[in-house]
Parts: structure tokens; C-alpha cells; sequence
């Protein structure tokens, strides 16, 4: 399954010969520039003498969990407001932060594993959360591309082809990252790891992880009032939807440890996802029922705390799934260069030529394979 998502992935399930499933492997090679897909366990990652427990890693593969539409407009304003999705106090940052240090933390994993397993399968979600956000900054600071964005020369930069940048709410966003996203917040103030929460007391990290969703759904409402562009109402209603999974996920954890069914709260704020245009094809598709392992084998366990139990009374009903893997994805946008702002260079045409003869030195070695 190809999905720009950092996924957790548990290298030590012994005499697993592939990551993913065959129909997704051939649909992931249509997509992709090289004749021929390497097998990811090429040199026996997942064959003999790997025992449950042993080595981890992250898998990246090159597509966003969604795809944008592209922006109407350059908009580095609407930028700066989805940048607090990203760093601000309940942005992707910050539950990316502490699921992934709880869950480094965990302790008594074993005896524990649903609790354990559910911070770590929302851990590589959150991964694939910040870097659509990222994306969506980008595309709304760089608007539109165009085919000859990036061709030729940057010109006569004494004419200050930027001088409108002077008055965005955060010039640094053009000044040191060439309209590129950070981990900072709608302010420009840096996320930073005071935002992380990590006690090893269960109970408290999932009740403060449900805090966290809660508020990040908050933030995610507030920051959609005020965009109007497709591209940051997109990144804002599919968010929504999985911001809620993530929310009722931990509520229902917390029900299964404790018998508070702290799930009668949501949704917190009160006001239902069907009053959100970007959200509607996710609760059709139902998204708003689907817990992903992001792995393709681990994190099994989750299916004690997520299956069985029905979809919150203001969704489209239905009964919860866990689902192995990921979703389908969308592809990354392009991002063409400013050689004016020296994206990626003055001139960089140079650049594109060996960038060019290196790709082609690399399809002719995967077709020799």
C-alpha cells in the first residue's frame, strides 16, 4: 500500500516474504517511475532467526495520506493560520510528540499490549499528519504552479520581486524557509518539547492524549473558520475525521481501564461533522469507523479496544474496524522551485540535468534487477 506515511513497522515477524499485500504492491508499481519493484525484505529483513520484539524502524513511502487540491492563490496569511495545526500547542507537533515518547516510554508493554499498541499505531498516523500539514503550509505559501515556475533564471532581483512579503504575518516563512513549513506556531513561536507529556502512569497519559485530540479538534475548527482556499479547508476537514477516530480511540481505552465511558463527551466541541462540507466524503467513505494499524502485520491487539463498539451517535452509524495498514493515500504535490527566491537555486537548470542522469542511471539498474 503506498502512502506518504512514516509507518511503524516491526521487522522481527519471522517468514513474512512481503510488507504489503499483492493487489496493493501492483497498484503501488503503476504509480511508480521504475519498471520493477524491489522486494522490501530484500536481504532476509523478515526471514529466520528474527524473533517478535527484536528490531524496529519507520517505512516512508512517497505519498501524502490524502491529496490537497491546489490552492486558488499565493496566501502565505493562510499559511501562517494552518502553521497552528502544525506547532502550535495542539498541533500535529504535539501529538506526534507524545504518542510517540509514550510510547517509547510505555511500560509493562507486554502485559499492557492493546494500551501499548494503540499509542503506537496512532504514533505513525501522526507522522503522516504532520507532513500533510506541512505540505498544505507550503502549497498555500507558494500558491499555483506553473509549468515554468522553475525554468530559467531568478532575473533582475533589484527590481524586488518580493516586496509584498514585507507585510505577511510571518516574513520568516519567506525570509529563512522560502515559504516552506516549520515547526512553529500561527505566531511564528517555536513548538518545542515542553508541549510533551510522558508520565508512564496509563490512565493519565491516555486521559492527557484525550485532552489533546479534544483540543487539537478544537484548534483544527477555528483555524477552518478562518481559511477560505480548498487547499487548507482540505487539510482542516480530513483532520477532523481522524482527529475524531483518534479521540474516540482513547476514550474507549480509557471506558475499557477504567468503566467511565468518557466517549458521552464527545463530540467536544459540540458541533457534529456533517456541518463540515471537507468532511463529507471521509464519513461516507467511512473513515470516521476505521482504526489503521499502520504496520503490516503488528498492532493486532487494538481490535480489543476499537472493534465491536458503534460509530458516535452524530456520525453516519456503523460499527468500528480496525483496518491493517493504510489508507490509500494521495499523490504529493510538486512544489515547483522560485529561482528568484532561489528555489531551488538562481539558475538551476544544472541541477536538473544531473538530477536527470541520475534517474536515469537508477531505472537502468532496477531493470537489470
Amino acid at each position: 500500500m503506498a502512502v506518504s506515511v512514516l509507518v511503524s513497522v516491526n521487522l522481527s515477524n519471522a517468514g513474512r516474504r512481503d510488507l504489503f499485500p499483492r493487489p496493493a504492491r501492483e497498484a503501488a508499481d503503476a504509480r511508480r517511475p521504475f519498471p520493477k519493484r524491489r522486494n522490501f525484505v530484500r536481504g532476509g529483513l523478515f526471514g529466520k532467526g528474527h524473533q517478535r520484539g527484536g528490531l524496529f524502524m519507520f517505512l516512508r513511502v512517497d505519498r501524502l495520506q490524502v491529496e490537497l487540491p491546489s490552492p486558488k492563490k499565493q496566501d502565505p496569511n493562510a499559511a501562517a493560520a494552518l502553521q497552528e495545526l502544525l506547532g502550535g500547542k495542539y498541533g500535529e507537533m504535539s501529538t506526534l510528540g507524545n504518542y510517540m515518547f509514550q510510547s517509547f516510554n510505555f511500560r509493562s508493554k507486554s502485559k499492557l499490549r492493546p494500551f501499548y499498541e494503540l499509542v503506537a499505531a496512532i504514533t505513525a498516523e501522526e507522522l503522516g499528519h504532520v507532513e500533510l500539514v506541512s505540505n498544505g503550509v507550503a502549497m498555500l505559501a507558494n500558491g499555483p504552479d506553473s509549468a515554468a515556475d522553475d525554468s530559467g533564471d531568478g532575473g533582475d532581483i533589484s527590481r524586488a520581486p518580493f516586496e509584498s512579503m514585507q507585510d505577511i504575518r510571518s516574513a520568516a516563512s519567506f525570509f529563512s524557509h522560502g515559504g516552506g513549513a516549520v515547526p512553529v506556531n500561527s505566531n511564528s513561536m517555536s513548538w518545542n518539547v515542553d508541549m510533551v507529556t510522558t508520565t508512564g502512569n496509563v490512565v493519565f497519559d491516555l486521559l492527557h492524549n484525550f485532552h489533546l485530540e479534544c483540543g487539537a479538534r478544537l484548534h483544527k475548527l477555528r483555524v477552518y473558520e478562518t481559511l477560505s482556499d480548498p487547499t487548507g479547508r482540505e487539510v482542516c476537514g480530513y483532520l477532523l475525521v481522524r482527529g475524531s477516530v483518534h479521540a474516540h480511540s482513547y476514550a474507549l481505552a480509557l471506558k475499557k481501564l477504567t468503566g467511565v465511558a468518557i466517549e458521552q463527551m464527545l463530540p467536544t466541541p459540540n458541533i457534529p461533522l456533517d456541518k463540515i462540507p471537507e468532511c463529507q466524503k471521509y464519513l461516507a467513505e467511512g473513515s470516521h469507523r476505521r482504526l489503521y494499524t499502520f504496520s503490516p502485520g503488528d498492532y493486532q491487539a487494538i481490535r480489543g479496544i476499537w472493534e465491536g463498539e458503534m460509530a458516535l451517535p452524530d456520525d453516519p452509524p456503523g460499527e468500528l474496524q480496525v483496518v491493517e495498514g493504510m489508507p490509500d493515500g494521495g499523490k504529493i504535490h510538486d512544489l515547483v522551485g522560485q529561482p528568484s527566491a532561489f528555489t531551488p537555486d538562481y539558475a538551476p537548470e544544472e541541477f536538473y540535468e544531473i538530477a536527470q542522469r541520475l534517474t536515469q542511471k537508477a531505472h537502468q539498474g532496477a531493470g537489470s534487477l
